[in-house]
């Protein structure tokens, strides 16, 4: 082997050798960056109960069927206790879990997830209590801890709203 050929051979490997460093310092340091944003900005997780109750023309819907059941990995029910709802991430309001469901809710009707529909102004009114308040906008607010949401449809009156309120609150 002559003296060029070694030559190139010892280039080609300096050649390599330097990429490999390169590359490999590269990645360490996109590594300790990514590790420096993740000790500066930590993920926090988020663990918000609240509790939920729908009634229609005073009967309890019941959430026990599986088609329910965690259908969401962001605010979800369990079969364990299907009126509460375990929250996993900031800001999910209460029509983000509502549109998880099988069921469809607006602040006029209610269709449930047997097809059954209930409007206001259809043999009743749907009305929303929000920790035992009476609201007239409640989907687009964020679920809070140890909130507690009653939907109701019919024309009970306010002692009747009284005891499924209490039923609700009694699930946390």
């Amino acid at each position: 082997m002559n003296k060029t050929s070694v030559a190139v051979i010892i280039f080609i490997f300096i050649f390599f050798f330097g990429l490999f460093l390169f590359f490999n310092k590269s990645g360490k340091t996109n590594n300790s960056v990514q590790e420096s944003l993740t000790t500066t900005f930590p993920s926090q997780a988020v663990e918000t109960k609240a509790s939920f109750a729908i009634f229609t023309n005073g009967t309890f819907r019941e959430f026990t069927q599986a088609m329910y059941h965690n259908l969401s990995k962001d605010a979800y029910i369990e079969a364990s206790n299907p009126n509460i709802i375990k929250v996993k991430k900031d800001d999910v309001t209460w029509n983000d879990f509502f549109l998880t469901l099988p069921l469809k809710l607006t602040h006029e009707c209610l269709t449930t997830g047997t097809g059954q529909t209930f409007c206001t102004g259809n043999g009743g009114t749907l009305r929303f209590y929000l920790n035992g308040e009476k609201k007239e906008q409640v989907l687009d607010r964020v679920i809070k801890n140890q909130d507690v949401l009653l939907v109701t449809f019919g024309n009970e009156s306010e002692e009747i709203i009284k005891k499924q309120l209490e039923r609700v609150g009694l699930s946390l």
